[in-house]
């Protein structure tokens, strides 16, 4: 159940309690005084038939009905006072009846009540008719008072989403000086805190993959000038690490900026990509194909995420590793250890590779699959099947 719904349901609700208890009020307040008038009109005409039955004359007083109610012929025999009694005050005669002892005799007078009986069920029914009006008018103010709010929150939610999506130049546009309003003023102070601390970040790492470029491509001439042998294959295997990561670090830089990278598309089949990617990939992938239609995309940045996607697998998991192409996806799979329980939770973190057992590697790889996705509106999934391994999947047309 939406906020809306809860809050227009309690408004509703108060709406309800207080026109029914208005009503009861009402009710209650019109009974006893149309009683009180009643009996005191019925008193008034029993003093009178009380002053002619003494006089001898014949006022229509009754002397000793047999129907005379028993509690109000006991309340007048055990002591000289005038009394009133409403009989069958549910029933559909009602009497009021008024009585007093004159000597031996029990003397009374009796009126039909069901005037009053009707005049009352008629301001029931108002009474009624009203309640559920104001119910459901404060339902109707309370849809819309929830309506308004709940946009307002909605579009904080929103707009908090996408700048978790990345997108942090995305602002809430806070109107008032209440809470919905201090919530979004918060979104944006804390996307400005985000967005200056991502770009510090940035700054710094691209500022030091930069300055270690032209070092490490000196060092790639050097090692080319080493006598051959064994250490410098392993300074050369070192180097080339080292550049890998500098070149990594460097498209991470750039992707992290919005706008920098553009994707170039066109239309191509995601089993073209696929089998590219394997054979950049260098090495025994598998490429399945089971049913595929054309995308608009890329191709170099999905090759680039493919490749990653197939050099994570090689290094984190265990043969035999396929790509398999369903629809406009591409899913890469391994047969390891799985991923990590934080990289299914949070997603890729860079220089970070989740788990040891997962080997090694300094975690570009996945952050560079995330960025060149983003750039290309396409969505990464990962996931550890039942069967075991890891599973990862491109959908190069999510919205389709």
């Amino acid at each position: 159940m939406g906020l809306r719904t809860k809050t227009a349901l309690v408004i509703a609700g108060t709406a309800a309690i207080v026109a029914t208890l208005i009503g009861l009020l009402v009710h209650q307040l019109s009974a006893g005084d149309q009683r009180k008038n009643a009996a005191h009109a019925l008193d008034a005409r029993l003093v009178e038939a009380v002053s002619a039955y003494a006089s001898g004359v014949d006022n229509g007083a009754l002397v000793n009905p047999r129907e005379l109610p028993a509690a109000l012929r006991r309340t007048v025999t055990e002591r000289p006072v005038r009394a009133t009694c409403l009989q069958h005050a549910d029933g559909p005669e009602p009497v009021l009846w008024a009585a007093t002892r004159s000597g031996r005799d029990v003397l009374a007078v009796r009126r039909s009540y069901v005037p009053q009986a009707r005049a009352l069920a008629g301001l029931d029914r108002v009474l009624v008719g009203s309640g559920a009006a104001v119910t459901a008018l404060g339902c109707v103010l309370g849809i819309v008072a929830a309506a308004g709010a709940g946009r307002r929150i909605t579009a904080s939610a929103r707009t908090a989403q996408r700048i978790a999506d990345g997108d942090l130049t995305d602002r809430v546009e806070p109107r008032g000086k209440d809470e919905i309003a201090r919530l979004g003023a918060a979104v944006n102070t804390m996307a400005d805190a985000l967005s200056a601390r991502l770009e510090a970040e940035r700054r710094v790492t691209a500022d030091i993959a930069h300055e270690l470029r032209t070092p490490v491509a000196g060092l790639v001439t050097a090692v080319g000038l080493l006598p051959p042998g064994r250490p410098a294959e392993l300074v050369s295997g070192g180097v080339d690490t080292l550049r890998s990561v500098v070149e990594n670090v460097l498209e991470v830089a750039r992707l992290d900026v919005p706008g920098v990278e553009q994707a170039q598309c066109e239309e191509v089949l995601p089993s073209v990509l696929a089998h590219r990617a394997a054979a950049l990939a260098d090495g025994d992938v598998e490429v399945l194909v089971r049913g595929e239609s054309a995308v608009t995309t890329d191709h170099r940045r999905v090759e680039r995420i493919l490749v990653n996607l197939v050099a994570n697998a090689r290094l984190h998991g265990a043969p035999p590793v396929t790509l398999e192409v369903a629809g406009s996806a591409v899913r890469v799979r391994d047969h390891g250890p799985g991923f990590p329980a934080e990289l299914l939770d949070h997603g890729p973190q860079r220089f970070r590779t989740g788990a040891r057992e997962r080997g090694a590697g300094v975690g570009l790889g996945l952050t560079i699959v995330a960025g060149q996705a983003r750039v290309l509106g396409a969505r990464v999934t990962y996931e550890n099947p039942p069967d075991g391994g890891a599973l990862a999947t491109l959908d190069l047309a999510p919205g389709s």
